[in-house]
């Protein structure tokens, strides 16, 4: 069997495997049960599996072979997926947006809100992307789903990327808009604040910028969006500390 990293070997070792990944068993009711025990409300919308179900099979209607996911945030590190490979790549028309604002629980609060990445129109977005073999499509996009779209926020979509100089199509998850959470229009020192301060039961939005920075740059990306965000969100919290 190939190395699923022979062409970043440094990515060894700093992706989780996916059968240590909570969100490879995640469920809506495993999520409610956490929220209940931190007493968190239960304000999310989730989508009934039905619905999730649906919206999986409709993203993925014609589509046969291996199968490329791109990957642009908490994926790149955590991917809770059973992979055959892993490649930089590019989507042109595309680019890594810190607009998900985050109430419900995950990496923020209501009253601490925090801050997530999602994939917008822009000039070009570097990440990585996954390739699932054909044989392992059907369950391991039934797990993607479940983490992705538990909710709405974003749209399944096939993109256009380049791997190795090659043209290819990948899976990935684009800003909704119409959704209340997505905030294209937020401020910048609302940015800064919510990813220096949002908490939540997945941890905190600070390590979700850092680990996005660290994780690019271990395969030769600077997204200089996002590493000035998390130059501003350190300035942020050390003044904090000092205070």
């Amino acid at each position: 069997m190939s190395d699923p990293f022979r062409h970043h070997p440094g990515l060894k070792g700093r992706i989780k495997p996916f059968a240590e990944s909570y969100f490879r068993t995640i469920t809506t009711e495993q999520v409610r049960a956490t929220l209940a025990e931190r007493g968190l409300p239960d304000s999310f919308p989730f989508h009934p599996d039905a619905v999730r179900e649906g919206l999986r099979r409709e993203a993925l209607a014609g589509h046969a072979g291996d199968l490329w996911v791109f990957a642009y945030g908490s994926l790149i590190w955590d991917p809770a997926l059973d992979f055959a490979e892993v490649r930089r790549a590019h989507a042109p028309g595309h680019a890594r947006r810190f607009i998900l604002v985050d109430r419900h629980g995950g990496r923020g609060t209501a009253e601490a809100p925090g801050l997530m990445a999602a994939l917008d129109h822009g000039a070009g977005c570097e990440g990585v992307a996954f390739r699932i073999a054909a044989d392992k499509v059907d369950r391991e996009t039934e797990i993607l789903f479940r983490r992705e779209m538990i909710g709405p926020g974003y749209h399944a979509r096939f993109i256009p990327v380049e791997i190795a100089g090659r043209a290819a199509r990948a899976l990935s998850f684009l800003a909704d808009h119409d959704d209340p959470s997505m905030e294209g229009d937020i401020a910048r020192a609302v940015q800064v604040r919510y990813a220096a301060t949002g908490v939540g039961f997945l941890g905190t939005s600070y390590d979700y910028l850092a680990s996005t920075v660290a994780h690019l740059a271990e395969v030769g990306i600077e997204d200089e969006d996002a590493s000035a965000l998390l130059e501003d969100v350190r300035t942020y919290r050390d003044g904090r500390a000092g205070a």
